[in-house]
C-alpha cells in the first residue's frame, strides 16, 4: 500500500511478518532441538549457536528462533549449575530435576511452535543475544 505524506510516497509496512518458507521452519526446529545433544553430553548451546551462525541472515525467521534457542539454552545452563551447587544445601536436589525436566517440555513445545510457523518466545529466558 502507497500513499503520500507531505509529498513522499511511504510503503506501507504490513504489521505481520511474512509467513515462514518451509525450509526456515525446519532450519527453525533444528535450532532448537540441537540443543538435545545436551543429552550425550555436549553443551546445549552448541547446536543452537552453529545454526544460528550459520543461517542467520537468509531468513528473519530462523534469526529470531536462532536467538531465543540460543538464550534459551544459556539461560537453562545458569539455572542448572546454580540448582547443581545448591544440592551442597539440599535444595538443589529439588530444583535440578524441575530444570531438567522444563528444559527438555520447554524445548518441544518451541520445536514444534516452530514447525507451525509460529514466533515463539522461552519463558524465563536471559535474552543475553540480540
Amino acid at each position: 500500500m502507497r500513499e503520500e505524506r507531505r509529498g513522499v510516497i511511504v510503503e506501507a509496512q504490513p504489521l505481520v511478518p511474512e509467513p515462514a518458507t518451509q525450509d526456515a521452519k525446519n532450519w527453525a526446529v533444528i535450532a532448537h532441538l540441537s540443543a538435545l545433544v545436551n543429552l550425550v553430553g555436549i553443551p546445549s548451546v552448541i547446536g543452537p549457536l552453529v545454526v544460528w551462525l550459520i543461517k542467520k541472515d537468509e531468513d528473519p525467521f530462523i534469526d529470531y528462533h536462532g536467538k531465543e534457542a540460543l538464550n534459551f539454552n544459556i539461560s537453562f545452563m545458569i539455572y542448572g549449575i546454580v540448582s547443581a551447587l545448591l544440592i551442597l544445601v539440599g535444595i538443589g536436589l529439588l530444583l535440578l530435576p524441575i530444570v531438567l525436566i522444563a528444559w527438555l517440555v520447554l524445548v518441544i513445545l518451541a520445536a514444534v511452535r516452530a514447525s507451525n510457523g509460529e514466533y515463539y518466545r522461552y519463558p524465563v529466558t536471559i535474552r543475553l543475544v540480540n
